[in-house]
């Protein structure tokens, strides 16, 4: 499924600092999108909002 992700508002961890990271935008209905911070007009990967939360709470984990 293609998402078109107009209106899409980027974010990467505060963690990062001023490194290269991904980022996130989390803002849209429905998806979630994450692009690496280098690469702003390039690729985004598109995940469900539920898979999205099950990821981070296991990357949380450890």
């Amino acid at each position: 499924m293609v998402h078109h992700l107009t209106g899409a508002t980027w974010r990467k961890s505060t963690r990062s600092g001023t490194s290269e990271c991904v980022e996130v935008a989390d803002n849209l209905p429905g998806v979630v999108g994450v692009r690496d911070s280098k690469d702003a007009t390039g690729p985004v990967l598109t995940f469900d909002p539920t898979a999205w939360r099950r990821f981070v709470a296991h990357a949380k984990r450890g």
